[in-house]
């Protein structure tokens, strides 16, 4: 079992990361059961074990603490911490479920075990320490020393908990890989798909030829029928309807100036003596730059906005150029070298912002918000607040739960969170900060998940029982055609006589269709079936009808494949091993009984709020 482990634990532990989760994001020793937990503190329920909150927020302050350590961007957003707390609790629940398996299947781990693999399989994150370094190259044999020595207990401990985590995983996979064969034939097949190739003539009938269904228009009654038959697939998530206030926070020309202006002196402090990137480091608002001293690298040419390549291209090297206002900002860009395809250059990033007194009045219009409109129960404040400040209140547009609210071409974290997290109709949000506005909103209606009214979804439903109608449609279009190649007639012949046309694809192979056969693999299996010359069709698909004549076949060389089969066999293994692995713990993972009491808890706890302030 240990030579398995040494062979292959590192990979197997990336194909199957999803489900394996690791060690380092949630330490050791917790207790997931949750036992001693009280009811009230119970986050969720996976079959039937309870997983307790001290487990769950542990879990959620480790992954924070572990994306700072790798300098990733915050959870800012109230969207944003529950896709962290959604992905820490999924993590929980695989590691219950795979728990469970290891119960299951009797899988253990012995005291000798974990001390064989400590001593023989250093993990990877072990053999980069410079501790156990010589010459630039892991040193086996101080490790061994190292460990030889318990010269620190904590370091032992922790690898203890590494190895009492990881061995049940790889028994695991070792059994359900057992097995695990790939025969000639399959390896052949899959040889073949991928080097046999076609070239073919397409003939593509779409519904929106002259003549098939462009002028199909479903009726009332048809749009009427078609929802009475397909309430499973107009099923929808619960909806929320929102009114809002925004209160711009856009920079003003004035803003535009300072911002100019604050540029310009910048630019002076380097032209005096100062070093680029110090500046760079302390002025430029790009992060990702800042941080080397405002170094892009080297771009390919194409990549910056235009403004700026422009600006950078006409400097020399080392030359700085003035002030260069983009959609980001005003920039200040030294020029440190540029070929024909590429361009290496630093910049400082001025944000325009508001400033001075527009940055009063906009706090200041903030503040009104903040006390008299966010978080009130009485539904009227917001358009008090909205007349005061003659701010119209608006309609957002119907936002799902899931969903992020898009308001034209903004998109605005925070509100579907807010609205489906337990407001009633008539209360209203905090104020939500954007990069271009202030918002409030008001939840006005909540609507179930399920099917909408009718009148509701009628432009969804008309459009939907068209496109079937359409479809049916091009079904009679294409067998008549159909009926014209059986009489005799060329791919060309029909198409020149409704104005259609003939594509030559290809060559092409299964595997890498044309772009005008993608996404129809009928079309393409097709290709392959016809001998050379054949006519064959229709294949039905959303994008219409195909018929397609091969021109060209090369077929797969069978003396190479012989040469390339033990390579191919290992590959092939190897693939089928993941797969296997994947789809068990994936079905393991989908019978999984799970009851998620986050937002129970949040209920009960808004309750208790609400009764104590009372």
């Amino acid at each position: 079992m240990m030579r398995t482990m040494r062979a292959s634990a590192k990979w197997i532990m990336g194909v199957v990361a999803f489900f394996f989760v690791g060690w380092m994001i949630y330490g050791y020793g917790m207790d997931i059961a949750g036992r001693g937990a009280g009811t009230q503190n119970i986050i969720a329920k996976v079959n039937g074990r309870s997983l307790d909150a001290q487990t769950f927020y542990t879990a959620v302050r480790n992954e924070q603490e572990r994306r700072r350590a790798q300098d990733a961007p915050p959870s800012t957003t109230l969207e944003e911490q529950q896709q962290l707390e959604d992905n820490v609790l999924e993590q929980l629940v695989q590691n219950i479920v795979l728990e469970d398996e290891f119960h299951r299947r009797g899988i253990s781990v012995s005291d000798q075990e974990i001390v064989e693999a400590a001593r023989t399989t250093p993990p990877p994150e072990v053999v980069d320490l410079p501790q156990f370094q010589t010459d630039g190259k892991f040193d086996f044999q101080k490790y061994q020393r190292f460990i030889a020595s318990s010269a620190d207990p904590s370091f032992l401990l922790a690898l203890e908990a590494r190895y009492r985590d990881e061995l049940p995983r790889i028994k695991l996979y070792e059994q359900l890989t057992a097995g695990v064969f790939v025969s000639d034939p399959q390896l052949w097949r899959t040889y073949r798909d991928r080097n046999d190739s076609v070239t073919a003539a397409v003939l593509q009938l779409a519904p929106t030829a002259p003549g098939v269904a462009d002028s199909v228009q479903a009726s009332d009654a048809e749009v009427a029928a078609y929802y009475r038959d397909h309430q499973k697939d107009l099923e929808q998530p619960a909806a929320a309807f929102l009114s809002f206030l925004a209160l711009s926070r856009r920079p003003d020309a004035a803003d535009s100036a300072a911002a100019k202006e604050r540029a310009q002196e910048v630019r002076q402090e380097i032209v005096n003596g100062a070093d680029f990137a110090d500046v760079a480091s302390r002025e430029s608002s790009d992060s990702a730059s800042r941080a080397k001293g405002g170094d892009l690298g080297d771009v390919p040419r194409g990549s910056f906005v235009k403004v700026f390549e422009d600006a950078a291209s006409a400097l020399r090297p080392g030359q700085i150029s003035q002030p260069v206002e983009s959609p980001f900002g005003w920039h200040i860009i030294q020029l440190e070298s540029k070929t024909d395809s590429t361009i290496h250059a630093r910049h400082i990033l001025i944000p325009i912002e508001p400033v001075g007194e527009h940055l009063h009045q906009v706090e200041s219009r903030a503040d009104t918000l903040d006390l008299f409109a966010a978080e009130q129960e009485d539904p009227q404040g917001l358009d008090r607040v909205a007349g005061e400040l003659g701010l119209p209140v608006a309609q957002a547009p119907v936002v799902h739960e899931g969903e992020r609210l898009q308001l034209g071409r903004f998109s605005v974290g925070d509100a579907s969170v807010w609205a489906f997290g337990g407001p009633k109709p008539g209360d209203t949000s905090p104020v939500i900060e954007t990069e271009w506005a202030y918002y409030v909103f008001r939840l006005d209606s909540l609507q179930p998940a399920g099917v909408p009214p009718l009148d509701q979804i009628r432009a969804q439903v008309t459009q939907m029982a068209t496109a079937a109608k359409r479809s049916e449609a091009l079904k009679v279009a294409a067998d008549a055609i159909q009926r014209e190649i059986a009489g005799g007639a060329s791919l060309e012949n029909i198409a020149e006589r409704r104005g259609l046309t003939v594509r030559t694809l290809g060559p092409f192979t299964r595997y890498t269709p044309p772009t005008a056969l993608q996404g129809t693999p009928e079309a393409v299996g097709l290709a392959f079936r016809l001998s050379v010359g054949a006519t064959g069709g229709p294949v039905i698909t959303p994008f219409g009808a195909y018929f397609l004549r091969p021109i060209r076949k090369t077929l797969a060389d069978s003396s190479a494949f012989v040469a390339a089969l033990p390579s191919l066999r290992t590959a092939a293994i190897q693939q089928a091993r993941q797969d296997r692995v994947q789809l068990i713990l994936a079905s393991l993972r989908e019978e999984a009984k799970v009851d998620d009491r986050r937002q129970a808890i949040q209920e009960a706890q808004r309750k208790a709020e609400a009764q104590a302030g009372k």
